[in-house]
């Protein structure tokens, strides 16, 4: 049977206690591989976990904004019962994991940007010497904060239509650091961007998710680029779900990892909005939306 004494609960999690847990997961379950693709602007890891065959994998990440840390919480309760299931040649949603992972493996980056997710989550003694900045940034609500510790946001700063994206920001006068939508000086500036595009070039990832809140939404697309397969597996997410497939318009059209997934690869992504709400989402709801994706979340190894 599956576990019952959970690892991962809808508490907020820092880095610190995040990498305690990572940590106790793999020494539970220890097929599960775990690196470190490279570290935040303060130096904190970007951490991969793997399980399964590595010839080719799906690839989910998650907490790209700060203030989305709770997608952290949901993929993390999702991965944990992957690898009870798979430990124990379970099922889930109906699939069985161990063989559905036999024949293409997953990888999770949990945390994208922990710079980001720390300063919403522990507030000013997170922000060092920007304390100050992030502050008057936020107007002292630091759990809004949605950017790296550069005052970047990371989904924002994927070379994908990224000029168009820096036009449409400077109309909405963001023309300087920001805790939200700033995309940089140039695109792939960023060191969590950086990893996470290495991680794709040399690895052999036939699919990416990124999990984001909120919205109850997915996009499956990046502007007449549309991969084979992309809208029928869109549509069987959005049927396991429930959540609507839309199209993103104006600053939401580029500058993301799909976008440049899909860009740079011709292979499909997908953004998945979780939750309905206003971010940071209350961290209480963590498991509900856990249940509320599951499906789409196991069906998604197998399309």
């Amino acid at each position: 049977m599956i576990k019952t004494d959970k690892i991962f609960l809808p508490v907020n999690y820092d880095h610190f206690s995040l990498k305690k847990s990572i940590n106790t997961l793999c020494q539970r379950y220890t097929f599960v591989r775990k690196k470190s693709i490279g570290k935040s602007c303060l130096g904190k890891d970007i951490f991969a976990l793997s399980i399964g065959s590595s010839q080719s994998y799906c690839l989910i990440s998650a907490a790209f904004h700060g203030s989305e840390h709770i997608t952290t919480n949901v993929l993390m309760m999702w991965f944990e019962d992957i690898c009870a299931a798979f430990e124990n040649g379970e099922a889930i949603s109906g699939i069985n994991i161990r063989k559905a992972l036999s024949i293409r493996g997953l990888i999770i980056i949990p945390r994208v940007n922990p710079d980001g997710c720390d300063i919403s989550v522990l507030g000013k003694k997170a922000c060092g010497e920007k304390a100050f900045n992030i502050a008057k940034m936020t107007n002292n609500d630091f759990s809004i904060f949605n950017a790296n510790y550069r005052g970047v946001d990371i989904n924002h700063n994927f070379d994908a239509n990224w000029k168009e994206v820096k036009k449409c920001e400077s109309k909405m006068g963001i023309i300087s650091p920001s805790y939200t939508r700033f995309g940089g000086y140039s695109p792939e500036s960023e060191p969590e961007t950086k990893a996470l595009c290495d991680l794709c070039r040399n690895g052999n990832i036939s699919q990416v998710m990124a999990l984001h809140s909120q919205g109850q939404v997915i996009y499956w697309s990046f502007g007449g680029s549309k991969p084979k397969n992309s809208r029928k597996i869109a549509e069987i997410l959005s049927t396991a779900s429930g959540y609507s497939l839309d199209y993103p318009i104006a600053i939401a059209d580029g500058g993301g990892f799909k976008d440049w997934f899909i860009k740079e690869f011709n292979r499909p992504g997908f953004t998945v909005e979780i939750g309905k709400g206003k971010n940071p989402l209350p961290i209480q709801t963590a498991e509900k939306l856990y249940f509320e994706t599951k499906d789409m979340l196991t069906l998604w190894l197998i399309v």
